[in-house]
């Protein structure tokens, strides 16, 4: 059975939420969850589901605003280095934290290394489309600054995972740009569109980012600074957006009797929208499948997250990034 190591002591709301979704996948999916760190307080929450699942101990806990470097080399037992470990040793077949980010991204590349070829591992973000579906942007914040080349290894990881993960045959690899010309833009993306031109993937040339969530694209490769700001950005809005036209349904009579009959289009528009169901963001690039769960991450976020790393180790996707890079 596939087995899935969860640091139960990162994210905001940790462990309790954490060990919730765990409990949930555990109860959904065919695969054994591990949970890694506080062993009493892990247990205490288990017991609040009347649930037993493996946990394995790790007294320390990096902080989300401890320097990400430091803090992995200076608190060896921390939980995140404990759950990487329990990969780069064979006892899990992917590891799961909504703790800081920095700190999973450095105990990954310090323990599993990286995929030969691969300078920069990029972290993934997959959004919903106005058509349905979805659309895979990365990178959304490990390479603030970037070249061309590592744009291209950007686009070959992120047209794989497409591929293999989210089951599109030949998907489309587009550059983030301010237009559709390969002569707009900054340095970087001018030099990057006759790199990305010359890879054997579906490049589609720029797109804009008010095309983003259109379709047009199925794969958007970006430097880390940009994606990230694009992420942030995105998540706020939506969650603003859909408050707003709540909010505005709410006052007067006539516009709570709507709502009424709007209310179930806007709670399918809220879980479209929320990463409690998209899930987490892989680490691509790793020699082995470590995904990045959001740091404010309840049970559900966790549940969704664990999920898509399952999917990502029963289709052997680092193999195959290795194959093919």
């Amino acid at each position: 059975m596939t087995r899935i190591a969860v640091d139960a002591m990162g994210g905001d709301f940790a462990p309790a939420e954490i060990v919730k979704g765990a409990v949930l996948a555990s109860r959904e999916f065919q695969a054994e969850i591990v949970l890694v760190g506080d062993p009493a307080k892990i247990n205490a929450a288990l017991k609040k589901h009347k649930a037993k699942l493996p946990v394995v101990a790790a007294c320390e806990v990096i902080g989300m605003n401890e320097h990400p470097v430091q803090a992995v080399k200076s608190k060896k037992d921390a939980s995140i280095n404990v759950a990487i470990s329990l990969v780069k040793e064979g006892k899990a077949d992917a590891a799961v934290s909504a703790g800081n980010t920095g700190a999973l991204m450095a105990s990954a590349l310090f323990k599993l290394g990286r995929i030969p070829g691969i300078e920069r591992p990029a972290i993934a973000a997959e959004w919903p489309l106005i058509t349905g579906g979805k659309v895979l942007l990365l990178d959304v914040g490990a390479n603030a600054d970037c070249k061309p080349k590592h744009l291209q290894q950007f686009a070959l990881m992120g047209s794989l995972y497409a591929r293999h993960i989210m089951h599109i045959e030949n998907p489309r690899v587009a550059l983030l740009n301010i237009g559709e010309e390969k002569e707009k833009g900054n340095d970087l993306t001018r030099e990057a569109w006759p790199a990305l031109k010359d890879l054997p993937v579906n490049f589609i040339g720029n797109v804009e980012s008010k095309e983003i969530l259109q379709g047009k694209a199925d794969v958007i490769v970006s430097d880390g600074f940009v994606g990230n700001m694009i992420l942030k950005f995105g998540e706020t809005l939506a969650s603003y957006v859909y408050k707003m036209f709540k909010s505005e349904l709410s006052k007067g009579i006539l516009s709570k009797i709507g709502l009424l009959f709007l209310l179930p289009a806007l709670l399918r528009l809220s879980k479209k929208i929320t990463y409690d169901e998209v899930g987490g963001a892989p680490l691509l690039g790793i020699a082995g499948i470590v995904f990045k769960a959001h740091g404010r991450a309840k049970a559900a976020a966790v549940k969704s997250a664990i999920r898509e790393s399952l999917e990502a180790a029963q289709a052997n996707l680092a193999d195959k990034l290795k194959e093919n890079i």
